[in-house]
């Protein structure tokens, strides 16, 4: 059975989120420099692939203010913004957003 694509009409902390991976933030470098993401046309080869992950959004939230192994914790994300970029990543690998 195939699986809808998401609507980012209707939901703008995708669009949101998919612009900060793909663009970054102020002071922030993008997600794409490191991570592997089908939909954002990213093939960064430092962090894990996370089309092959399909982390959920807690977890992504999780290590985007704290860190893991290589990766800095993006503090200067605000709360909005670290959402939209779990609900965006959970949502385009079919994690549990």
């Amino acid at each position: 059975m195939a699986v809808a694509a998401p609507s980012f009409a209707a939901d703008p902390a995708l669009t949101e989120g998919r612009q900060i991976f793909k663009g970054g933030a102020a002071s922030v470098p993008a997600c794409a420099l490191c991570h592997t993401l089908k939909d954002a046309g990213s093939t960064g080869q430092i962090g894990p692939d996370l089309d092959d992950l399909k982390p959920d959004a807690a977890r992504i939230a999780r290590v985007i203010r704290s860190g893991m192994g290589a990766m800095p914790a993006f503090t200067a994300l605000t709360d909005a913004q670290v959402t939209a970029l779990a609900r965006y990543v959970s949502t385009v690998t079919q994690g549990n957003p």
